[in-house]
C-alpha cells in the first residue's frame, strides 16, 4: 500500500459533465509522469481489481498517437479503453481522449496535469463527458473505489522507481557527467 503522507484520492462533480480527481503523491513529478506513460509502468498498477490481469497495454506517447488498454477479470472477461493524445507537455500534462469500448459512444475527454508541490507531487485530472448521463453511468460503476486502489498503486511503482538502485527510463537516457 502506499506510504503514510500520500494523499487520498479525492473525487468532486464541478459540472453535469465533469468528473475531478485531485490527490498528491509522495514522488518526484517525473517518476510519477513515467509510472503514468510507459507501459512496463503502467501494466503494474492500472489493473484495480484483484487478480485482475493487462494483457494489452499500448501507448504511442506523441500528440496524435494512440494508446488501448485491455484488462482481463479472473473469469476470463476482457474490458477495453482507448483514445488519442491530443496534447503532452511532459513531464507536466497530458490531454487525452478515452473510450471505454462496450460504450463507444461515450468519449471523454481528460486533460491530466501534474504540480510539483516540494518532494510530493499534485495530480488533477478533469474527466469530461458528452453527457450528463455518461459522466453519471462513469460515477455509478465504482470508479471512485478502483481509482483509489489504482491510485495507490502508482505511488508504489513510482516510488520504486526513485528507491536507490533503481533506475527509471528517465535517468537510464539522462547525460552522464
Amino acid at each position: 500500500m502506499a506510504a503514510k503522507g500520500s494523499g487520498a484520492l479525492k473525487v468532486t462533480l464541478p459540472s453535469d459533465k465533469e468528473i475531478l480527481l485531485e490527490r498528491s503523491f509522495d514522488a518526484p513529478r517525473r517518476l510519477v509522469f513515467e509510472t503514468m506513460t510507459r507501459p512496463e509502468h503502467v501494466q503494474r498498477w492500472w489493473c484495480c481489481m484483484e487478480g485482475y490481469t493487462m494483457p494489452v497495454c499500448e501507448i504511442d506517447l506523441r500528440v496524435g498517437g494512440r494508446y488501448r488498454y485491455v484488462t482481463r477479470g479472473t473469469d476470463g472477461q476482457e474490458f477495453g479503453f482507448h483514445g488519442v493524445y491530443r496534447e503532452i507537455v511532459a513531464p507536466e500534462r497530458i490531454v487525452h481522449t478515452e473510450i471505454f469500448e462496450p460504450f463507444p459512444q461515450e468519449e471523454t475527454v481528460c486533460t491530466m496535469t501534474l504540480e510539483e508541490r516540494g518532494d510530493k507531487t499534485y495530480y488533477r485530472c478533469l474527466v469530461v463527458h458528452m453527457t450528463k448521463e455518461g459522466r453519471d453511468g462513469h460515477i455509478a460503476s465504482g470508479m471512485e473505489g478502483g481509482a483509489n486502489i489504482a491510485m495507490d498503486r502508482l505511488e508504489d511503482v513510482a516510488r520504486e522507481l526513485g528507491a536507490p538502485g533503481a533506475r527509471s527510463q528517465a535517468s537510464a537516457h539522462a547525460p552522464r557527467a
